[in-house]
């Protein structure tokens, strides 16, 4: 799958096929997080940090690997190297981590992951934002209080039995998209 991905993105157009950014992780150390391109070259120096699904930076595969995830998946790179685990709160641009509480600090006391109950929670993220004429408020005011909140009660009380259960409800996320559009569509 990865390297049916990798060539779609480069069958598409200039530009490489992952984007690296810099990311906060455990105890406040930058790291570089991997993930599949999904923009056009310089997405970052044309709009903002959160992306609606009516962006026109996003590229056609984009489109499709966000809205099924597989854009994360070089992100097991990041996890082979320590840098991230499989779950934990989703780990966030410099800027972002500025702006955290004390509190919400508490978040760098684990190892950021690919996925958590927040990415569950809003793997509609995109479509929450769509339409919205500031992106980046909507996050601040729609998003951003419960992600934190889910982040920090999965820091004060994670479990194995958590960490399973999201990895699994994670798996099935694709397959519940899927059966959320033939659902919506007429029969």
């Amino acid at each position: 799958m990865l390297g049916a991905i990798w060539l779609r993105i480069k069958r598409d157009g200039d530009g490489p096929v992952l984007y690296t950014g810099t990311r906060v992780g455990k105890g406040g150390q930058p790291f570089k997080m991997y993930k599949f391109r999904t923009m056009v070259v310089n997405a970052d120096r044309i709009g903002g940090p959160n992306t609606p699904d009516d962006d026109d930076r996003l590229t056609k595969i984009g489109r499709t690997l966000r809205k099924y995830k597989l854009d994360e998946l070089p992100q097991l790179l990041n996890v082979l190297r320590g840098e991230m685990s499989f779950v934990g709160p989703r780990p966030q641009v410099a800027q972002e981590v500025a702006t955290y509480t004390e509190e919400e600090r508490q978040l760098l006391q684990v190892r950021p992951g690919i996925t958590d109950w927040a990415s569950l929670r809003f793997h509609n993220e995109g479509e929450i934002l769509r339409g919205q004429p500031d992106p980046d408020r909507a996050y601040a005011e729609l998003i951003r209080p419960e992600k934190m909140r889910l982040g920090l009660e999965y820091v004060r009380r994670a479990t194995l039995k958590d960490d399973v259960a999201i990895l699994v409800q994670t798996a099935l996320l694709p397959l519940r998209k899927s059966g959320d559009e033939k659902a919506g569509q007429p029969g």
